[in-house]
């Protein structure tokens, strides 16, 4: 008997506890997963460093973080320095939204896809407990795959390489509780926008107040660690 061929597919990892268990639920649905990270000039490192643990405990078939100057045109909080972190509820799309963020980071996942043949793209965005930004929404992403079909030469010979977004339309909790049946180790995770060198998150940003209340809400104990 000759050997399975099992699918392949491109999981973007950032690290944090969306894509992690974006991660888990790639692999236990059976899929090959590579997976892709950014250096892309983010305001810390330790997101980073944790995606880069994560990779090796999931045994990957195969690991890149990718080097993107996102900081050279700034105009986010998590780019550039000089825009505070907020740390209270604000109006309208926050100055943490990144531009084009997530169309830089899929394009080089399609890129990457597509030299691997795999099928599938994983990305851990969601529209219900998030930021509001614009590049997490259905819309935005139905509007890629459009792109993709039609950039790609494996779509058009016929095999178009599907964007899986597993928790676009799951709140925090549900997604926490996914994860924590699927094994996943939120402790090694790291959420906030502006933790310390030592991984501690500030408690107060955005990103911390979403997560404290996915946990609260998934009536499990938040691991964070929290300055």
């Amino acid at each position: 008997m000759g050997e399975i061929d099992i699918p392949r597919a491109v999981v973007l990892l950032s690290g944090g506890l969306d894509s992690t268990t974006c991660l888990a639920i790639a692999q236990a649905t059976g899929y090959e997963c590579y997976g892709l990270s950014f250096d892309y000039g983010q305001r810390h490192r330790v997101e980073l460093e944790s995606a880069q643990k994560l990779a090796l405990q999931a045994e990957l078939a195969d690991y890149k973080v990718i080097p993107v100057d996102m900081r050279g045109i700034g105009g986010s909080a998590l780019t550039d320095n000089s825009i505070d972190v907020p740390e209270s509820e604000s109006e309208g799309i926050p100055v943490t939204y990144v531009p084009a963020r997530n169309t830089v980071f899929l394009a080089y996942a399609l890129g990457w896809a597509e030299v691997l043949s795999a099928k599938v793209i994983f990305i851990g965005i969601n529209a219900l407990d998030y930021s509001g930004y614009p590049d997490c929404r259905p819309e935005y992403v139905a509007a890629f795959q459009a792109m993709a079909n039609l950039a790609t030469k494996q779509a058009v010979e016929g095999e178009a390489i599907s964007i899986e977004t597993p928790l676009i339309n799951l709140t925090k909790a549900e997604i926490i509780n996914r994860g924590s049946e699927l094994g996943v180790d939120y402790s090694l995770t790291v959420s906030c926008y502006q933790a310390d060198t030592k991984g501690r998150a500030c408690g107060l940003c955005e990103s911390c107040r979403l997560r404290k209340k996915g946990f609260e809400e998934a009536e499990l104990a938040d691991p964070t660690l929290y300055v």
